[in-house]
C-alpha cells in the first residue's frame, strides 16, 4: 500500500469488519485501541456515552490532521476513521439482557494506527484537552487489546433486535463444536467480552438500515 492511499481499515481487513450473517469464526489479532470505560444506558440523558465518544474522535481526529500541523508523527499515514467499537457486560451476569440496559457496563473504543505510541497518544490528549479544557482526557486510554478465537456474525436491524441474531451465533456454536467463552481471562489477562462493531451511524440511518457486527469470545469445546 502506498503512503499516499489511505487506510480503510474495513476494506484492509474484511474478515475483521465483514462477517457473513450466518456466523465464522475467527483468530482476532492483538490491536492498539483508544478505549473510555462507562456505565449505565448508553441512551440516558446524562449523556455520559456521548461524552466518551467525543473524546475519542477528538483525539483520532487530532491524530489524523496532525499531517496539517507543525507536529511530524514518524511513521504518519493517512486513514479513514474506523467504525466504532464496544465491549460490553451486564453487572452479575455472563449474559446480555437489552431490558436492563441501565445495568451495562461499558467500554467504547476506536482502533489507531500502528505508529500510535504512547508519546503520540499523550501528545494528542494534551493537544485536545488544549481546545477543550472540559474534555476529562483522563478517562482515555491506548491499549493493545488481544481477543483470541472468537465468533462473529452481521447483524442488520436495530439494537434492540440484535438478540434474535445472537441465537443464530450460538446456533452456529452448536454446530461448529464450539461454546462462550465470555467473562474468563486472555492469555494477555484481559477479561473477554461481548463485542460490537457499529459499521452504521444511528443519527444518519433507519434503524432497520444498521448494520453490526457481533462478535463473542469462544472456545472449543
Amino acid at each position: 500500500m502506498e503512503k499516499t492511499t489511505k487506510l480503510d481499515y474495513k476494506k484492509e481487513y474484511k474478515e475483521l469488519y465483514l462477517p457473513t450473517t450466518k456466523g465464522m469464526l475467527i483468530d482476532v489479532p492483538t490491536i492498539p485501541f483508544l478505549m473510555v470505560d462507562g456505565s449505565g444506558d448508553p441512551n440516558d440523558a446524562d449523556d455520559d456515552y456521548s461524552k466518551a465518544l467525543q473524546l475519542l474522535y477528538g483525539i483520532i481526529f487530532t491524530i489524523k490532521m496532525s499531517k496539517k500541523g507543525s507536529k511530524k508523527l514518524e511513521g504518519y499515514h493517512d486513514f479513514v476513521v474506523p467504525p466504532l467499537e464496544g465491549l460490553w457486560e451486564m453487572k452479575g451476569s455472563s449474559k446480555m439482557d437489552y431490558s436492563r440496559k441501565q445495568d451495562f457496563q461499558w467500554t467504547s473504543m476506536l482502533r489507531l494506527p500502528d505508529y500510535v505510541t504512547c508519546e503520540v497518544f499523550d501528545w494528542a490528549c494534551t493537544e485536545f484537552h488544549k481546545k477543550h479544557a472540559d474534555a476529562d482526557v483522563d478517562r482515555v486510554r491506548m491499549e493493545l487489546y488481544t481477543e483470541g478465537l472468537c465468533a462473529q456474525i452481521l447483524h442488520k436491524g436495530s439494537y434492540d433486535e440484535e438478540p434474535s441474531t445472537l441465537e443464530k451465533l450460538h446456533a452456529f456454536l452448536e454446530e461448529n463444536g464450539c461454546c462462550v467463552d465470555i467473562g474468563t481471562a486472555a492469555a494477555s489477562g484481559q477479561i473477554r467480552r461481548h463485542h460490537e462493531i457499529y459499521l452504521g451511524d444511528p443519527r444518519k440511518c433507519k434503524p432497520e438500515n444498521l448494520k453490526t457486527v457481533l462478535r463473542i469470545p469462544v472456545r472449543k469445546r
